[in-house]
């Protein structure tokens, strides 16, 4: 598996911060710096592309080797955002005694709606500017250059009062990233998620933009449907990311302490 897991804080290990993309790898360590000041947090960068393609079993897997290993002294909260709040969900639903609770941020899509209600806030929110950022990315040679410009157009949009945009992660890898989001809309048509998520008993909290393109009230359904105890929390004046929103951050991270420190 990929050996980079970045520590925040001191030992024990108490948090499990999983970046989004998939494949953003870095994304969320701006999370995983400030719960470090109170508790230990591990940060793994998801296995990259190289070999068998990736799966959805595969970063479950190697989730798993990382909590066997390193949370031997508490079952971790887990905190994914967007493609990381997805495999915090598909984690747990294998693997239900694993974990103290979840933290949802930013979640992605999890039904055919919900994903159209996606494409068409994004579309509405795409300025002729961006439209030609994202146009001049086509003409980028690499596919994981393409990625990261493509992912900084997307920052800004996915945003509402972003403080600073800038690279949303440290490293990308397309290849990754395109096989897999395939396994996991494969799961999806095959009506293994949200299904399985009915054995997710922990607690969960959902926290979401209230202008993120990425439908909260609508995936906050779908999930809802089969983990019942789901909590969902609105922040206002907020897009994709929260600790990038101007008045969205402190409420965040307050409501994400809070939480935290409640388990």
């Amino acid at each position: 598996m990929n050996p980079i897991v970045r520590e925040h804080g001191s030992a024990p290990a108490r948090i499990i911060a999983l970046h989004g993309g998939p494949a953003a790898a870095g994304d969320i360590a701006p999370v995983a710096r400030t719960l470090g000041e109170r508790w230990c947090v591990l940060e793994p960068y998801q296995r990259g592309s190289g070999g068998k393609p990736l799966t959805v079993a595969t970063h479950i897997r190697d989730l798993d080797d990382v909590i066997r290993e390193r949370c031997v002294e508490h079952r971790p909260v887990i905190v994914g955002h967007s493609w990381g709040a997805m495999l915090a969900l598909a984690y747990a639903a294998r693997h239900p005694e694993a974990a103290a609770s979840l933290v949802l941020i930013g979640c992605g899509t999890f039904s055919l709606d919900a994903r159209a209600m996606f494409e068409e806030r994004l579309a509405a929110r795409l300025s002729p500017s961006d439209r030609a950022e994202i146009a001049d990315t086509e003409r980028i040679d690499s596919d994981d250059r393409r990625l990261a410009a493509l992912g900084q157009v997307m920052t800004r949009a996915y945003g509402h009062d972003v403080v600073a945009a800038g690279l949303p992660a440290e490293r990308f890898d397309s290849q990754a990233h395109r096989e897999t989001w395939a396994d996991m809309l494969r799961l999806q048509e095959e009506g293994v998620y949200p299904a399985a998520f009915a054995a997710v008993k922990m607690p969960v909290l959902m926290l979401h933009g209230d202008v993120d393109p990425h439908p909260g009230p609508r995936t906050r359904d779908d999930l809802k449907a089969h983990m019942p105890q789901l909590e969902y929390r609105e922040l206002a004046q907020c897009g994709h990311s929260p600790w990038r929103e101007r008045h969205a951050a402190k409420p965040f991270f307050e409501m994400l302490e809070a939480w935290i420190e409640a388990q």
